[in-house]
């Protein structure tokens, strides 16, 4: 039997959701209901970047939703792919990220994950598990 679909409204989007960097703000939209994925939304207020992170067994898939931000990666942050609206980014279980807003703007980003609850692991630097 099929379970039932559920809804989560926009203005119920307020609890924080795995580590969390200041000017980086991760909120928990769809969790504990599913036990294959998760859903949340990152705001990065402008000028910030978070703590290089990764995100455990759990792949990620990024939705830019608005503004300009960037997905630093790679050996010693040597990768950076910029994020316009509408642009969409795979982070791998595991992969060693940080996001940047270099922008006057804020940078909104829904994030779907693969898992019941999202896993935030934030690091000391690059290649510091």
């Amino acid at each position: 039997m099929p379970g039932e679909v559920r809804v989560k409204k926009g203005s119920e989007i307020n609890a924080p959701s795995g580590g969390q960097t200041e000017g980086m703000i991760r909120m928990n939209a769809i969790t504990d209901l599913s036990d294959q994925i998760c859903g949340t939304v990152m705001i990065a207020k402008p000028h910030t970047a978070s703590a290089v992170h990764h995100h455990g067994e759990e792949d990620t898939i990024v939705y830019a939703a608005k503004g300009h931000g960037a997905i630093v990666s790679g050996p010693d942050g040597s990768k950076r792919e910029e994020l316009a609206p509408g642009d969409f980014a795979l982070i791998p279980a595991f992969a060693e990220h940080q996001e940047v807003n270099d922008s006057s703007d804020e940078v909104v980003w829904v994030i779907t994950r693969g898992g019941r609850n999202p896993i935030v692991h934030n690091l000391e630097g690059w290649g510091k598990s």
